[in-house]
């Protein structure tokens, strides 16, 4: 009797494996039919209205158009919708892209992109979307904390981020200036005022959950104050990740106030010790995080970090309004494409 039971369960879990497989499947084909079908409906929109001689009449034609639809095929065939229609030709007016993206993405997910004016922020945003698997709430989260801004690919030469694009969508192949932000927003840790160190590691321990959504899905958590001993003497590293695609340990030391020239020597320390002994055949050298509450930005760009593996940000634990963001994100875009520019002018000279 009880191997009939236990039987009967197996077999139970079987089939509803397969049944889960194919909604998944058939979920899969619905949403990629359509996709293609907003896109076709978009298309006439645009060439018979938008672009046509009817664009004058278009208002009211779109607001017939609806109401016919809505009253036949009940809802989700609002104006709204429509003109989301033809917002996806306007973005992407190649069929084979939507034919690419109907594969991968959702229609909310597509959708939510075609809302992105400049080119290359949709493109970010499309293929991290791809590679990490986000929902489109997710999505329109990273787009709100304005992610791709605060990643350093978006501070390099427009040539520079189409081909890191371009290698991760061809090759899954993905860049450390995909991965590391400036600045990392740390508001849920609930810290205000006056805190110190440990209470931010502590902070960040309790709220590891949201830090490693912060930081990226890739990340693994190791250790936190991992000894190691030099010399017979200890040392502690405050962080220690792992990041599988880069495939490298990643070290990450907290700091209050602004950056210290000091703080590379110590990171260039644990890099190079975990570099001789904790580094497995087949991974790539380990990368260093010195996150602070401020930045010396001439300090910084003198010391030359990056040749070390080494990374500076700020983080924020209490955000500025959403205004004040968006001008130093792209102020600090602003000032580091200009100084490449200017690096570039002095090499061809």
């Amino acid at each position: 009797m009880n191997n009939d039971i236990q039987q009967s369960k197996l077999l139970y879990e079987k089939i509803k494996i397969l049944i889960d497989e194919s909604r998944r499947k058939v979920a899969q084909n619905i949403n990629s039919e359509l996709t293609l079908l907003y896109w076709s409906i978009g298309l006439h929109l645009k060439t018979e209205i938008v672009d046509g001689a009817r664009a004058q009449y278009g208002k009211q034609i779109i607001d017939n158009l609806a109401q016919k639809l809505t009253e036949n095929f009940g809802s989700g065939w609002s104006k709204r919708h429509l003109h989301h229609c033809i917002r996806l030709v306007d973005m992407y007016p190649d069929i084979e892209i939507v034919h690419a993206l109907r594969a991968q993405l959702s229609w909310t997910n597509i959708r939510i992109l075609t809302s992105i004016e400049d080119s290359l922020k949709r493109s970010f945003y499309t293929e991290m979307c791809k590679l990490e698997n986000w929902s489109s709430r997710t999505l329109q989260e990273r787009i709100n904390s304005m992610l791709y801004e605060r990643t350093a690919i978006s501070k390099k030469p427009e040539k520079t981020i189409e081909n890191d694009l371009r290698q991760l969508s061809t090759e899954q192949k993905i860049n450390p200036d995909l991965v590391f932000r400036d600045p990392y927003l740390l508001d849920f840790l609930g810290l205000h005022d006056s805190y110190s160190e440990k209470d931010l590691e502590v902070a960040i321990l309790v709220e590891l959950q949201h830090f490693i959504i912060e930081l990226g899905s890739d990340f693994a958590f190791l250790a936190r104050q991992k000894r190691i001993t030099i010399d017979d003497r200890d040392y502690y590293i405050d962080l220690l990740f792992y990041h599988r695609r880069l495939k490298s340990l990643v070290v990450i030391e907290l700091k209050l106030g602004e950056f210290e020239a000091s703080y590379k020597g110590q990171m260039e320390l644990y890099l190079r010790y975990l570099e001789k002994n904790e580094t497995v055949e087949g991974e790539n050298p380990p990368i260093g995080l010195i996150l602070c509450s401020g930045k010396n930005s001439e300090h910084v760009e003198l010391l030359q970090l990056e040749k070390s593996n080494i990374r500076v940000a700020e983080y924020l634990t209490v955000l500025p309004p959403q205004k004040l963001l968006e001008e130093k994100l792209h102020k600090a875009i602003e000032i580091a494409r200009n100084k490449i520019l200017r690096l570039e002018d002095k090499v061809e000279l």
